[in-house]
């Protein structure tokens, strides 16, 4: 299988050096949002400038610099889909980015979970491809090895619920069958997303530190799908409420 060929050699044909110089007074620590307009509010509130670009085939997306809590934080609007999300971290790490916080929606597999409740994943399923790249073949991938306790006292500090668990790595969104959603879910998995295995696999590979964490949207644990707050117009307060989790995060960790 194709997908077990994992070689560890950190050199490649193609390396993000090779398109990206080190910026010199890149902040070190980044928060990334999959919201647009979630995003966007965080770029007008901070008044964040931007001082870098990020370029696939398809779209540009550029790196801002804001200051938060007398802080220097890059602000970065992370990509949908795992292949993409992690081509273009690998982009924001080649420019000068250390350290990472990583937030955005996902569905649930929990119906008692809330609208826009903060779900802490521990461990990723792998069913995506992008990670097996990045990581020798398993089914599962440690996710957030550090800054957990950081990030729980946080919430205490807000007052903020959360959930732990394992979440579910797809990048097949429309193959979500009723019979892998119940697998997932007596395997332990609380949500499911797009991304999180594989980044979790690059921050491994790469050496670098990333905190990732979700806000729930979407419920999947019922007999038809509930869209429920998956419009990014739905519940701006708990949307916002999780950025400035995200920052506070970000301005511990620097």
């Amino acid at each position: 299988m194709l997908l077990h060929e994992f070689d560890p050699n950190p050199v490649a044909v193609i390396n993000p050096s090779d398109i990206h110089a080190p910026v010199a007074d890149c902040p070190k620590v980044a928060v990334s949002c999959f919201e647009r307009k979630t995003f966007g509010r965080m770029v007008e509130r901070l008044g964040a400038e931007p001082f870098a670009l990020t370029k696939c085939a398809n779209m540009e997306i550029p790196v801002f610099r804001a200051e938060y809590k007398g802080i220097e934080i890059a602000l970065y609007e992370a990509y949908v889909g795992a292949a993409g999300c992690v081509g273009m971290l690998e982009d924001l790490f080649a420019i000068g980015v250390e350290k990472l916080v990583l937030f955005g929606t996902c569905g649930v597999l929990d119906r008692s979970i809330k609208h826009c409740g903060i779900i802490i994943p521990t461990a990723a399923l792998r069913d995506e491809g992008t990670s097996f790249h990045y990581a020798p073949p398993s089914d599962e991938i440690e996710v957030n090895p550090k800054y957990r306790e950081d990030f729980i006292e946080i919430l205490d500090r807000h007052k903020c619920g959360y959930t732990m668990g394992k979440v579910w790595t797809t990048d097949a969104f429309y193959r979500e069958t009723a019979e892998k959603t119940a697998r997932r879910k007596a395997s332990g998995c609380v949500c499911v997303d797009m991304e999180c295995s594989a980044v979790a696999a690059l921050a491994q590979f790469r050496g670098k530190e990333v905190f990732h964490f979700f806000h729930a949207a979407d419920n999947l644990d019922g007999e038809a799908w509930d869209s429920r707050g998956l419009s990014q117009d739905s519940n701006i307060t708990g949307r916002d409420k999780a950025a400035l989790l995200a920052l506070e995060l970000a301005a511990r960790i620097a």
